[in-house]
């Protein structure tokens, strides 16, 4: 009985401990995991996209390429003796960039002369012996056989006149009676005879003057002898200049694959000369801009080794064919190089400029943040105290404001300020720089 009554009041006095517990302490808060947490606003710097002028552009990459390259061959085969110049050296036109084995050339080029002067000895004694002038005219009578020939025929002719002139005054005197019969008929055989000899010497000289034009044909002869005995002196003195290589235009050496002691064909190549003081940039562009590009346009380039400059040159040579593949074709653009800042080979972005403008936005370059992780530009507009995320392609830059080629209409203000800790969405107070 007893046992039961303490255990009745420690009953009791455990469940007054709890009820004193109870009243004493203040009911839990209760917490809503459902509604989420504001996020705190982010004050920012902003600033109003801006719309311009500017000439109207289009974007296209390319290579330079030299203006004129030449792999230089020799015109001769033979074995290399000198190459005077390196890779990377400046040319001038003419200067000479190899050496050949010239001496067998030489010989012939000795061998030709000797034969040049005696072709010409004949030719002088064959013009002399047929009276042949100094200016080149023919006198056959300046031929000492036919000289001859004339003056007997001359002589002859004379001797006949005199006998015809003495045959006919014994004539008269024969009819008056004062010379016999007897001397009139030798004075007519005198005259005969005379003016037969007279016709002999005729003959004689005409065959001296056949025999002289025949000697002028023989001068022909000799003329056309010369003249091939000259060509092959003219050969042999190629053949001497062709051993030395020199270089067909100002410029540079960009290679020189042989040494002193090699022997090349005329297959080889000696020596590669570019001519880069002025270069050419061949640009691809897209076939839906061949209405538009005129030659003598500007070009504006940019390339990798000179970031902050910019190279200026203007459209000569428009291709007239589309490739099939690639449904562009080829534009290109001459660039003076003086300083040589630009080599053959360089990439280059370029931007070809038309006739006219257009309207381009621009932002501050600090409204401009480039994700590594897509590789793409992004700009946050602020609008009803939100930032907006945009995706856009930039153009290009000044030492201020970036133009936005897509992406912005102009009408935007943009967040120039804490850009890494925007998000789409968030909410900003924004303040004017």
């Amino acid at each position: 009985m007893k046992t039961r009554l303490m255990k009745t009041f420690q009953l009791a006095a455990l469940a007054a401990a709890v009820l004193t517990l109870a009243s004493c302490s203040k009911p839990a808060k209760v917490v809503d995991a459902a509604a989420p947490e504001r996020p705190a606003r982010i004050s920012v710097s902003v600033a109003p996209a801006q719309t311009r002028v500017v000439p109207a552009a289009f974007d296209a990459t390319g290579t330079f390429i030299a203006d004129e390259s030449s792999d230089v061959a020799p015109l001769a085969a033979g074995r290399v003796v000198a190459t005077p110049v390196n890779a990377g050296d400046f040319v001038r036109t003419g200067q000479v960039l190899c050496e050949l084995d010239s001496r067998d050339a030489q010989i012939r080029v000795q061998q030709a002369r000797a034969q040049v002067n005696e072709a010409m000895a004949n030719l002088r004694q064959n013009q002399s012996r047929i009276g042949l002038t100094s200016d080149g005219t023919f006198d056959a009578n300046r031929v000492p056989e036919v000289a001859g020939a004339r003056a007997n025929y001359e002589s002859a002719q004379a001797s006949a006149k005199q006998a015809a002139a003495d045959a006919q005054r014994y004539s008269n005197l024969v009819a008056s009676g004062d010379v016999s019969r007897s001397a009139y008929e030798k004075a007519h055989t005198q005259q005969e005879t005379a003016e037969a000899q007279a016709n002999a010497a005729r003959q004689q000289y005409e065959g001296a003057l056949n025999v002289a034009r025949q000697g002028r044909d023989a001068i022909e002869t000799s003329q056309a002898a010369l003249e091939a005995v000259r060509a092959q002196l003219a050969q042999a003195e190629k053949a001497v200049a062709d051993s030395t290589i020199r270089a067909p235009f100002d410029g540079y050496v960009s290679s020189r694959p042989v040494a002193a002691g090699a022997y090349v064909a005329t297959s080889s190549k000696i020596a590669t000369v570019v001519k880069v003081g002025v270069l050419k940039l061949q640009l691809q562009v897209p076939e839906q801009r061949a209405a538009q590009v005129k030659l003598g346009m500007q070009v504006k380039a940019h390339v990798s080794a000179w970031p902050n400059r910019e190279f200026t040159g203007k459209v000569t040579a428009i291709n007239p064919s589309v490739d099939p593949n690639s449904r562009a074709f080829i534009l290109e653009a001459q660039f003076a190089n003086p300083a040589t800042e630009l080599r053959a080979g360089m990439f280059a972005t370029a931007k070809v400029l038309l006739p006219g403008g257009e309207n381009a936005v621009f932002v501050p370059r600090s409204a401009v943040l480039r994700d590594p992780t897509t590789d793409s530009y992004q700009v946050f507009t602020v609008e009803n105290g939100a930032a907006h995320l945009k995706v856009v392609v930039p153009g290009e830059s000044d030492a201020a404001t970036t133009r936005i080629a897509t992406g912005l209409s102009g009408s935007e203000t943009v967040a120039t300020g804490r850009l890494n800790q925007l998000f789409d969405g968030a909410p900003v107070d924004a303040s004017s720089r």
